[in-house]
């Protein structure tokens, strides 16, 4: 389903996951409706290709170094944003990676869940008075994997992603090494932003602000590669070709963001365009005021 961006003269937008992909076609849709557009990009050297397809335009971009994976880029890039917009209209929390070997942050936590996770949270919270004040809706993109961690679904039940928090007193405790499945813990990271987004969409709803989640379709982007199993990536590039142009999956993002329909959509979780259900530990009252403690926790440390 496409539907026209309406006109977003004076709005402003932060995208983040900008400089590539999905987040690449995000971002310009936005700036060519007229709003004005930050970015956080680890290589800023990259949003020269977005600089390029923006062309005249491009000066409706604005471009942060910071790499979302650590806790100090995430505040110093939100510190940057306030500097520039006391109110910000949308929030779009692209930016995500799979990681094939276990790996820690500059913080001590996993990647999966610093990236995939922390990096949306944090800028949420962060940016909590500069979204109130706009009214803003934030998307954070997930996936299905929350739904389904089998990387080949040819028969057997789904195996939805699992979120523990019993007994865990820090977020550096998830997805340790000792029994790594990539693919499980990038799910777990997803199925993280989704549990966050249902507490945090009920605490902002009082100021107009809508927070949603969606998961864009099978998108042909830089993870699928990483998420092809082992015996399949010969047939990566065939596979490749069967999958949604990154503007294909971005559609979705955008209509959340920019749809006067969905002005007062909120705690949802959207499979492209139509709603679906996530696994019920997600709606779990007690895990969800465990997760915010415990995310909150690691932007205060």
């Amino acid at each position: 389903m496409t539907a026209a961006v309406p006109d977003l003269t004076g709005k402003v937008a932060v995208v983040t996951g900008a400089t590539g992909g999905m987040g690449q076609v995000i971002a310009a849709g936005l700036v060519r409706a007229g709003a004005h557009v930050l970015t956080v990009a680890r290589d800023p050297a990259r949003a020269h290709a977005l600089r390029a397809l923006l062309g005249a335009q491009a000066n409706r971009l604005d471009v942060i170094p910071g790499d979302l994976s650590r806790r100090a880029d995430v505040v110093t890039a939100a510190k940057s944003i306030l500097d520039r917009h006391d109110r910000i209209h949308v929030l779009v929390n692209n930016a995500g990676a799979h990681f094939s070997e276990h790996r820690i942050s500059a913080d001590g936590v996993e990647m999966h869940i610093a990236l995939d996770y922390l990096a949306a949270f944090g800028l949420t919270t962060l940016l909590d008075a500069a979204l109130r004040r706009g009214g803003a809706r934030v998307v954070n993109v997930a996936s299905d994997t929350l739904n389904d961690t089998r990387q080949i679904k040819l028969a057997g039940k789904p195996r939805p992603a699992t979120l523990d928090l019993t007994g865990v007193d820090d977020l550096a405790e998830l997805n340790p090494a000792a029994g790594f499945a990539p693919f499980e813990a990038y799910a777990r990271a997803k199925l993280m932003t989704v549990t966050a987004g249902y507490a945090l969409a009920r605490d902002l709803a009082a100021d107009g602000v809508t927070v949603n989640a969606l998961h864009p379709g099978i998108v042909a982007t830089d993870i699928i590669d990483d998420l092809v199993p082992p015996l399949l990536r010969p047939m990566r590039t065939l596979i490749r070709r069967s999958l949604l142009t990154p503007a294909e999956g971005a559609q979705s993002a955008t209509r959340i963001a920019t749809d006067p329909a969905m002005a007062d959509v909120t705690g949802r979780y959207f499979n492209r365009d139509k709603e679906a259900s996530t696994p019920p530990v997600s709606h779990d009252p007690a895990t969800q005021r465990k997760l915010l403690a415990l995310s909150q926790n690691h932007f205060a440390g």
